[in-house]
């Protein structure tokens, strides 16, 4: 299926030019799929399984299966990634957990909207072995811890934004699992320690992040928290996060509004059912744009300086995520939706 990304009724309710940001991501994308955040820059896999996203959202199918193909040929024996790639070489040997997980919500993402099962079972191995990698470095206390470094020491860290992503891309895990008839009980065990710590044990994550807008949201997004927990999440740090009219913070200690941060609220408050106030939000980023029409990474606020200056692959990645969810351009727009997963019962 191929996503209507340009009809007059959708230009004008979206304000924004959806062709374009797709685009951007599918120029930068190098010949063997890797997607760097912009040209001559690092690839890390969290952020090019995004921007993968972001192609599917675009209709760019074919070069969405080249991403994930290119990740899947860089699995290294243990079921990770590198941290960061340039040109194809890894860069940084540390081995994140919440990056290994993402390829799961990712392609689960490309069949939502393809329903191209027999993608699902090529890629199959690689979810399996990259949940083997994320689920050796859980805790018995139900936590994940975040990485390896490159000398091989495991790093037991725990961090809220990092363990709600695994949480989530087990979930993505396990419903490519009932796709292709695989039970796997030890995933629904380790994912329901992983839910329970989130909930009930927060001494066991580091809480320096506290000030990144992602430790306040993403348990919401990733549906940690649901109903009235993630409501009363949301409204606890609104004022501390959320700058009227202009978006969300990326730390609540500076004037920095990021366009990725807002559209990953956006998707939070979609996924609770909070459509309103997400399209609100999403009517703030609409015009931060250049003059190709790609979105800015961030600004300082008040003055607006656009800071960084580059266009970012996954912030207009993100943007299409944002728009699919508000606007359903595509039957992947429900991917966070918690009554999707509460129907699926996972």
């Amino acid at each position: 299926m191929t996503p209507r990304l340009s009809s007059a009724a959708e230009a004008n309710a979206i304000s924004i030019n959806l062709p374009a940001l797709a685009g951007l991501i599918r120029d930068t994308q190098l010949p063997q799929g890797a997607i760097p955040w912009f040209p001559g820059h690092k690839t890390d896999p969290w952020d090019h399984v995004e921007s993968a996203m972001g192609l599917t959202i675009g209709g760019h199918m074919d070069r969405a299966r080249l991403a994930y193909t290119w990740l899947a040929e860089q699995q290294l024996a243990d079921g990770s990634w590198y941290a960061a790639y340039v040109d194809g070489q890894p860069t940084d040997r540390t081995r994140e957990t919440n990056h290994a997980g993402y390829i799961a919500v990712g392609l689960y993402h490309y069949f939502l909207v393809t329903g191209d099962m027999a993608f699902v079972k090529r890629l199959w191995p690689t979810v399996e072995r990259a949940v083997a990698f994320v689920l050796h470095h859980q805790s018995p206390t139900g936590e994940i811890f975040w990485a390896v470094s490159p000398r091989g020491r495991v790093d037991r860290m725990a961090l809220i934004t990092g363990c709600s992503s695994i949480l989530f891309s087990l979930k993505c895990a396990l419903a490519l699992a009932r796709l292709l008839g695989h039970a796997q009980p030890k995933w629904r065990s380790a994912l329901a320690e992983l839910h329970a710590c989130l909930l009930h044990k927060p001494h066991r994550f580091n809480t320096t992040k506290a000030r990144f807008s992602m430790d306040w949201f993403y348990p919401v997004l990733c549906g940690a928290l649901t109903g009235d927990a993630a409501r009363a999440r949301i409204d606890q740090h609104w004022k501390k996060f959320v700058i009227q009219d202009k978006g969300a913070r990326c730390v609540s200690d500076r004037p920095w509004v990021t366009i990725a941060e807002t559209c990953e609220l956006i998707l939070a408050l979609a996924a609770m059912g909070n459509r309103q106030q997400a399209a609100i939000l999403f009517r703030w980023i609409c015009d931060h744009t250049f003059e190709d029409d790609t979105l800015w990474c961030g600004f300082t606020v008040p003055d607006m300086v656009v800071w960084p200056e580059e266009k970012h692959t996954w912030t207009n990645a993100v943007a299409l995520m944002a728009a699919d969810a508000l606007f359903h351009l595509t039957p992947g727009g429900n991917l966070f939706a918690h009554a999707h997963w509460q129907a699926m019962d996972i």
